[in-house]
């Protein structure tokens, strides 16, 4: 039921406070409630409302170094299988990613919608993230292009490069060591180096975000973040593909952090 808690609470504060100011007083008690239930529902997933922008951003990003590759079309009917789209669903990703693909495509209002569908929510942003890697290295290293509209995406989720490189390491590729991350820049490939195959697996300082540097209290509190970031178990009703890359991404920190505890000897 769909409660008004300002009425509620400015008529409990007349009735029981006997005055103008215990009235006026609850209902704004009662107007700020209301207020983070509005934004709550705003911002909770709703069913389908991320297929749209998603499957259009995807399509732009395929297309932004001028050609849609056999790779990148693979990806997204491969991810469209995985996330068990119904027919209306699958009709509905195909037009969204034929849209993204024609040239006057702009990907901020889509780069928006997916914002605001994450709302506040960062473990639903890292999994929006994973799918959009998934087409930016379908064919490889990545051309620029295809950084510039990841790069804008993760800024706009509120996810810095640092935590970009981590997703992106844990998928056997890593920016170059000595490139130029500032925190700004995005949308123009500032800073961006073409990442080299990692054949060995990712680093597992770079899964955590750190450098080999930092002492062993900051290796477990940047573990600690991660996790709990990355835990499949806080995402809620996300499509099922997408909680198993949650799983995924989970066990690839925690065989990062057990690499490092090795390494280093602590418990």
């Amino acid at each position: 039921m769909n409660i008004s808690w300002t009425l509620l609470l400015a008529f409990l504060g007349l009735v029981f406070g006997h005055s103008l100011t215990t009235m006026i007083a609850g209902g704004v008690v009662g107007f700020i409630i209301d207020s983070m239930r509005q934004t709550q529902r705003r911002r909770a997933p709703t069913a389908g409302g991320y297929i749209g922008p998603l499957f259009a951003l995807l399509g732009a990003v395929a297309k932004s170094d001028g050609r849609v590759s056999e790779a990148e079309i693979a990806v997204a009917e491969r991810l469209m299988s995985r996330m068990g789209l119904s027919a209306e669903q699958r009709q509905q990703a195909v037009t969204a990613f034929n849209a993204g693909k024609a040239p006057e495509f702009d990907v901020t209002p889509a780069i928006d919608e997916l914002r605001q569908w994450v709302g506040v929510r960062r473990d639903h942003a890292f999994p929006v993230l994973d799918v959009v890697i998934d087409t930016v290295l379908a064919e490889g290293n990545p051309a620029p292009e295809k950084m510039a509209i990841l790069r804008q995406l993760a800024f706009a989720l509120r996810v810095s490069d640092m935590e970009l490189m981590a997703l992106m390491a844990m998928k056997g590729y890593a920016w170059n060591a000595g490139a130029n991350y500032r925190g700004q820049g995005y949308g123009n490939g500032n800073g961006y180096v073409p990442p080299q195959r990692n054949t060995s697996g990712p680093d597992p300082y770079t899964v955590l975000g750190i450098g080999r540097d930092v002492d062993d209290r900051a290796v477990k509190r940047a573990y600690r973040k991660l996790i709990s970031e990355h835990h499949p178990d806080r995402l809620g009703d996300l499509p099922e593909d997408m909680r198993k890359r949650a799983e995924a991404r989970a066990s690839e920190i925690n065989a990062a952090y057990e690499r490092i505890k090795a390494e280093r000897g602590f418990k």
